[in-house]
């Protein structure tokens, strides 16, 4: 079964924590810090592989995570490197936020691979904390932490030209006639049930792909049936077919039905009406010769800066000419695919926007500081070190958190503790 949408989650490798130990061996006394880093978390790429034509891999599978990097150890050794998750995809899929929307990424084009989260930094050891007033620091920098998301896999055909029109119109029937594919053709009023592509290369120029987008129905912009699903796949097309019966069994007139189809396109996006079309009037080998000039009269009457063509895909006629014209009409447009450009931004993982707390503990006669803002902040930062003390000062500052201790009444020399830190305060 084709399947053209998926939901998956996906997370990154977290990266591993520094080592905090000492060296000790023989005859070397006091043995300085020798904590080696953290590994660095596996990143999660998307890669196009061109022998993929839908999304089956995710149909069961929806949680997908690189591989965390290892933790440092002693003697300097540092921690492997998680690998990275490949997860491959055909090439026309985009990549979406699932709550927003938002394209994290469009595989198509010369996008063939894209690190979409990025693993966790590996902590640093004591080693790197060792200074000339902290000689034995107890202190390693933890792993950054991994990224996730919940994203939406869509997949938009790529095709130079789009067959659209009501089930049964003949879509299925004419693309086996023009081209190598070979889709399922019965004679029955249901709708194909995914895109078919075929290459056309006899009595063209230069070889271009043409698909057979599933049959609408009037509604289908709403949801409407199974039609919703596959004007995604118009979207990425330089040009349409509008095909439509001659002698639909439900006596719709041939202008009426070409209508109702560009209704339903312009309900889905706008950009789709926008498209180059022309129109091929089928199943003429029903008709009478005069009944053939009267359908055809009527459509060129109504459509009239369209190239009307009248054809029998079953028997072939006119179709030679329906080609070479489109053909012609590619050649002369320019030659470029639609990519939907990224618009979702990942936001880096810090302490702002995180809450806190600043109280007074009367019992103990201390004044807290906690919260989940304090805590990222302490995961990376060395408090042991001059450069870390001084941006531990500058955080407290901008963040008012000063501010609020001197609401509360601080005075020089009593004692503010924070996550087990105890400190003097002195403004």
């Amino acid at each position: 079964m084709f399947l053209d949408t998926a939901k998956i989650f996906i997370k990154s490798g977290k990266g591993g924590d520094g080592h905090v130990s000492f060296r000790r061996e023989k005859f070397v006394p006091d043995g300085g810090p020798d904590g080696g880093d953290g590994g660095k978390g596996g990143d999660v790429v998307f890669e196009v592989d061109k022998g993929l034509s839908a999304l089956n891999d995710y149909r069961y599978s929806h949680k997908f995570c690189a591989q965390n990097g290892e933790d440092g150890n002693n003697k300097r050794c540092s921690g492997k490197d998680g690998k990275d998750l490949i997860l491959k995809v055909p090439e026309g899929t985009v990549v979406r936020e699932e709550t927003t929307g938002k394209v994290v990424a469009d595989m198509s084009g010369d996008n063939l691979r894209q690190v979409v989260l990025r693993g966790g930094r590996g902590g640093k050891g004591n080693m790197h904390y060792a200074t000339s007033t902290m000689q034995a620091p107890k202190y390693a920098q933890p792993g950054q932490t991994s990224r996730e998301l919940n994203v939406i896999l869509e997949l938009k055909v790529l095709a130079d030209v789009g067959l659209v029109g009501f089930p049964n119109a003949g879509k299925s029937t004419l693309l086996s006639r023009v081209s190598n594919a070979q889709p399922k053709i019965a004679n029955y009023p249901f709708t194909t049930l995914n895109p078919i592509l075929g290459v056309v290369e006899k009595n063209v120029t230069k070889p271009f792909v043409i698909a057979d987008i599933p049959g609408l129905i009037e509604g289908a912009s709403e949801g409407v049936g199974l039609g919703i699903k596959f004007l995604k796949h118009i979207e990425r097309t330089r040009l349409l077919i509008h095909i439509v019966d001659a002698v639909s069994p439900d006596e719709i007139d041939p202008s009426e039905a070409i209508e109702k189809i560009r209704n339903e396109l312009s309900s889905y996006s706008e950009d789709l009406l926008k498209k180059p079309f022309v129109i091929a009037v089928n199943k003429l080998d029903a008709l009478t010769e005069d009944e053939r000039e009267d359908v055809l009269k009527s459509v060129r009457d109504h459509f009239k800066d369209k190239e009307v063509f009248g054809i029998s895909a079953v028997s072939g006629e006119g179709i030679p000419e329906l080609i070479s014209r489109v053909s012609n009409l590619l050649e002369n447009m320019k030659e470029e695919i639609l990519y939907f450009e990224p618009d979702f931004v990942y936001e880096e993982d810090s302490a702002a926007g995180l809450p806190f707390t600043v109280s007074y503990d009367s019992e103990e006669r201390v004044y807290l500081v906690d919260g989940p803002r304090i805590e990222r902040m302490l995961g990376y930062t060395n408090l042991t070190s001059e450069k870390g003390f001084d941006f531990f000062q500058k955080f407290m500052k901008e963040n008012e958190i000063l501010t609020q201790l001197e609401e509360l009444g601080i005075n020089d020399g009593d004692t503010v503790r924070i996550y087990g830190w105890d400190f003097t305060y002195y403004k």
